[in-house]
């Protein structure tokens, strides 16, 4: 009898289209991805060859990297303007490219470069200045394969600093001609069965409330429908097969597995992907707990079988350890803790099966040397763990499975699919969909093949999940008109193409002016902050919660706000804040931050100054105000709610949130991981 653990790791590389209707890609993140992590990733892992692991392309990351080996930079708007001269730039170009430069996490990827580190902190640059910035940025995002094995790059990390125009030119030469080698290195690897490839359907849609809205209140009974909704059956089925053709196309042969987005499943989903011949699909542990009726988690680690598909379901605090948590600690640290709850597990199930499944792609640079020793630490101790073995998920195929009578519908976001429908603009949105198509099904009947190929394209692109993620109040972004405005342009260019007239409840905002709840976002991951007073990272504050009280109130409500914004998040030992505020009246006026948190008797004090470093607080004030308190002072609960009372030397005090509480000290934030 085989006792061996088996490990199974799932990469999941994935980006949003960024291409816009010509073709144009809006935002650099497949090309910075591709140059450190899509070739990384599988090339650390080859250096190991006793060990396997499964790598999930979406068929969107897919098409854009074919973009870039088509066009090279011409079709990236970000690298169009980086190859631009420094002497000729436009004050908003240049400040576009500023913008971007700065945005890679400073601890990380910026204060290893000392040239970058100085640049990164100013406010004006020459073009001397702005060409070092502009190269150090791509040369902080080159992975550890490129830094060692291209020598331009090599040669371009020894110069430093001092950059010519015809180092920018050979550099970004050097990288785009590096990119059509990521998706046959996936190829050749995947011939070896070293790995195993999945992928998602097509426009990364949530498919059980395509095949069937109502599915969405058999996960929430609570769940409010849209109103008269309609199946997408047959559109559901497009999502397999496109992506099953592009996936063949590209590699050859026919995917084995699918990652449904977002981890959605449902009985019927799992019928399509058996139907077109997949051979497993993987999920979140929350639906099997679902499904069994208990959260036994001697359960989970085992293979299961509906419809003759193999489920597996994803050990939630494993994944996010890696994901989330492990980077504050040292490599051996970190791998300690994860090869002590594998020793555990195993002790508890032997011959368990253990599927770790997370971002393939997003954590890396918030690691030391983009997750190398992080890797290498945790590969070499599982090859010399004779109890592990690490195989991919085809290698599971078969293995004795246990079957399961039924599947509980629900996504890895609490179980259900709430993150979609429900909310008032998000069943808008639904129902502005189901009108199109019901308006459009006579027209569509009459158009040839090449327009109903056209159709079918903007309606695939329509049931993509991220526009239902940005609608409602749950979720938050700069850019929701933005995102308003380019699912609707899928949907007019439906009655466009079927010779329609566009109804003009198409050309109007789905998102509605906010309510109290516009100003309140919850943190979304971990976040690490220098307390400096400034913005040391585009990244610092990224993901953080987010209180925005005075958006409620005039000028004529009488209400005293000095702080315009909190920002607050947190880490496995520090709680961060930080207010947005006229800094020189504060140190003026403000004596003490007092921290009240309803769980704990007394309130937590700190006193006010240009800067304070003692005792576990640390505060800073310069464009604003930073602090963060050591979480011995909350005496490390899971969840606390807090008011923020700021105390001036007059007596009077203002308290942030002015109604209510913010919760911190989160320790699942699973939820919020993008896919």
């Amino acid at each position: 009898m085989d006792v061996k653990l088996k490990l199974s790791f799932l990469w999941h590389m994935h980006q949003p289209d960024y291409a816009d209707a010509t073709g144009m890609q809006r935002m650099p993140w497949v090309f910075l991805h591709a140059i450190k992590d899509y070739y990384d990733m599988p090339w650390m892992l080859s250096q190991y060859p006793k060990l396997q692991a499964t790598f999930n392309l979406t068929p969107t990351l897919i098409r854009q990297l074919k973009l870039y080996e088509t066009y090279g930079y011409t079709k990236d708007t970000f690298l169009q303007q980086w190859i631009q001269r420094t002497e000729t730039l436009d004050e908003k170009t240049k400040d576009a490219l500023i913008k971007v430069c700065r945005s890679a996490p400073y601890d990380t990827m910026v204060k290893p470069f000392s040239r970058y580190a100085a640049l990164y902190k100013k406010s004006d640059y020459n073009a001397e200045e702005m060409r070092d910035f502009e190269v150090l940025f791509l040369l902080a995002w080159c992975g550890n394969y490129l830094r060692k094995n291209e020598s331009v790059v090599g040669q371009m990390l020894a110069k430093g600093e001092g950059y010519t125009e015809e180092d920018k030119q050979t550099l970004l030469d050097t990288l785009i001609a590096f990119i059509p080698q990521i998706l046959p290195f996936y190829g050749m690897l995947l011939k070896k069965r070293s790995i195993s490839l999945s992928t998602t359907p097509y426009n990364h849609p949530i498919l059980p409330l395509l095949i069937d809205m109502h599915t969405a209140a058999v996960a929430n009974s609570e769940t409010v429908l849209p109103r008269e909704p309609v199946s997408l059956v047959e559109d559901a089925e497009k999502q397999i097969a496109e992506a099953v053709t592009l996936f063949q196309e590209t590699f050859g042969e026919k995917p084995t597995g699918f990652w449904p987005a977002e981890g959605a499943v449902d009985t019927r989903s799992v019928h399509l992907y058996s139907k077109h011949g997949i051979g497993w699909i993987a999920t979140d542990e929350v639906l099997l707990f679902k499904t069994l009726g208990k959260s036994d988690r001697s359960l989970l680690y085992r293979p299961y079988r509906y419809d003759d598909v193999m489920v597996l379901f994803r050990d939630h605090p494993l994944s996010d350890s890696i994901g989330f948590r492990y980077r504050y600690l040292s490599a051996k640290e970190a791998v300690d803790d994860f090869m002590a709850q594998l020793e555990q597990i195993g002790k508890t199930v032997p011959g368990a099966t253990v599927p770790v499944i997370l971002d393939g792609e997003n954590a890396w640079e918030f690691y030391p040397q983009n997750g190398m020793v992080f890797f290498r630490e945790l590969y070499t101790r599982i090859v010399q763990d004779t109890s592990i073995d690490m195989v991919h998920f085809d290698a599971l195929l078969e293995a004795k499975s246990t079957v399961l009578e039924t599947l509980q519908p629900g996504s890895w976001i609490g179980g259900t699919f709430d993150t979609w429908v429900g909310a008032e603009e998000k069943n808008r949105a639904w129902e502005l969909l189901y009108q199109t198509k019901k308006e459009t099904a006579q027209a569509y009947a009459k158009l040839p093949s090449k327009k109903k190929e056209e159709v079918d394209a903007h309606f695939l692109a329509g049931e993509c999940s991220d526009w239902f993620w940005w609608y409602g109040d749950d979720h938050f972004s700069d850019f929701l008109l933005e995102f308003d405005t380019l699912f609707r342009s899928h949907l007019i260019a439906v009655y466009t193409v079927c010779g329609l007239s566009v109804p003009p409840n198409l050309y109007m905002n789905i998102f509605k002016q906010r309510s109290a709840s516009e100003g309140r976002l919850r943190p979304q991951f971990p976040i690490s902050v220098e307390v400096d007073g400034k913005e040391s990272s585009f990244y610092e504050w990224l993901g953080a919660g987010k209180v925005d009280d005075g958006r409620l109130f005039s000028t004529m409500d009488g209400v005293k706000r000095s702080v315009r914004v909190l920002y607050y998040g947190e880490n496995e030992t520090t709680l961060f804040f930080r207010l947005d505020t006229d800094v020189k009246h504060f140190l003026e006026t403000c004596k003490e931050i007092r921290l009240h948190f309803e769980e704990v008797d007394a309130p937590v004090s700190l006193p006010v100054s240009a800067h304070y470093d003692r005792d576990g607080f640390q505060l800073a004030c310069a464009d604003f105000v930073e602090f963060s308190v050591d979480k011995r002072y909350c005496r490390q609960k899971k969840k606390l709610h807090l008011r923020l009372e700021l105390v001036e030397a007059d007596g009077t005090t203002e308290f942030v949130p002015l109604f209510g509480e913010i919760e911190v000290c989160l320790d699942d934030y699973s939820k919020n991981w993008f896919v």
